[in-house]
């Protein structure tokens, strides 16, 4: 597995963990493909700091439940 998988996985983790644990996540499918893609994303322009992906992953994450409500 490459670098870059490996980021991405264990970034999508850590948001997803967080999102777990503070009772955000209504479909888990969902919310999966969504955290791969916006972590991805980020990946691809340069981003190689977990943390930093992963918080604005979940910042993305509750602006568009935001906006679909």
């Amino acid at each position: 597995m490459s670098e870059l998988h490996i980021l991405v996985e264990e970034s999508v983790q850590i948001a997803w963990d967080f999102l777990e644990r503070s009772g955000e996540i209504i479909d888990g499918y969902e919310t999966s493909q969504f955290l791969v893609s916006a972590v991805g994303r980020m990946a691809l322009t340069g981003e190689r700091r977990k943390l930093m992906l992963a918080n604005r992953a979940i910042d993305v994450y509750r602006a568009t439940r935001r906006e679909a409500a």
